[in-house]
């Protein structure tokens, strides 16, 4: 992932997909901490970020630069406490419920995906502040794939400029914060393109990033780090040249 040109390393000890079974936070930590331990020792992560994927307090503080709960705050009451104390950047991501349940019906209901999904991130980024999480360290990640229909993905990979539109009625400080969206391999774009086997969603997840990035992401979550680059690079200068004409 490094010599791809990853950015960041996100590190993760347990399962967040659909009906995955929640596991403790002892047992996740027996499984991050001899990973964890091991990529910081490695030279060339030096220049990089160290993110690690958990819900639970205990295990971020381990000399990570980066949090990444998949339940912005609500699945451990001291998260937002212990982030705020590191004084790391927080990415608080949208989802209903927990994974075992995400995708029951009651959590798939919406009239409108964005400005609901948006409310409720303003909701959370709300506690994230009270908490003492400073507005400049929050990263907002819709939650592609989390609590939501096919359907629902699909508008808020086009409808990210009015998410971000949305926030900034409610907070100023919140409609800049970066946006990072994660739909790599998820099973919307198995669905979409009739794949099954996870590892042959690449192409579909390269357009899902595309997409993604002309409509206003900051930070792409992947698993192919050397395709998902070249279509980054490309945006970005799509953008530029966009900016130009402007």
């Amino acid at each position: 992932m490094i010599s791809e040109g990853a950015d960041i390393i996100d590190i993760g000890a347990q399962s967040t997909r659909p009906f995955a079974t929640k596991i403790s936070a002892e047992e996740e930590l027996d499984r991050l901490i001899p990973v964890l331990e091991a990529v910081q020792q490695i030279p060339e992560v030096e220049d990089k970020f160290l993110s690690v994927d958990t819900f639970y307090s205990e295990a971020v503080n381990k000399g990570v630069h980066l949090v990444n709960d998949v339940s912005g705050g609500k699945l451990d009451s001291d998260m937002l406490k212990v982030v705020s104390g590191l004084e790391v950047p927080y990415v608080l991501m949208h989802m209903r419920g927990d994974p075992s349940m995400m995708q029951n019906s009651e959590n798939l209901q919406y009239e409108n995906a964005c400005r609901q999904v948006t409310s409720e991130l303003y909701s959370q980024v709300r506690e994230a502040e009270s908490s003492g999480i400073l507005a400049w360290r929050i990263i907002l990640d819709p939650g592609i794939g989390f609590s939501k229909k096919n359907e629902d993905n699909l508008d808020i990979l086009m409808g990210l400029s009015t998410i971000r539109e949305e926030i900034g009625l409610k907070s100023l400080a919140a409609s800049h914060a970066p946006i990072l969206i994660g739909p790599s391999r998820k099973r919307f774009l198995g669905d979409i393109c009739n794949r099954i086997d996870a590892s042959r969603r690449d192409p579909a997840t390269v357009a899902a990033v595309t997409s993604g990035v002309l409509g206003g992401a900051n930070i792409v979550r992947v698993h192919n780090v050397r395709d998902n680059l070249d279509a980054v690079w490309l945006c970005d200068a799509l953008l530029k040249r966009k900016k130009a004409y402007t």
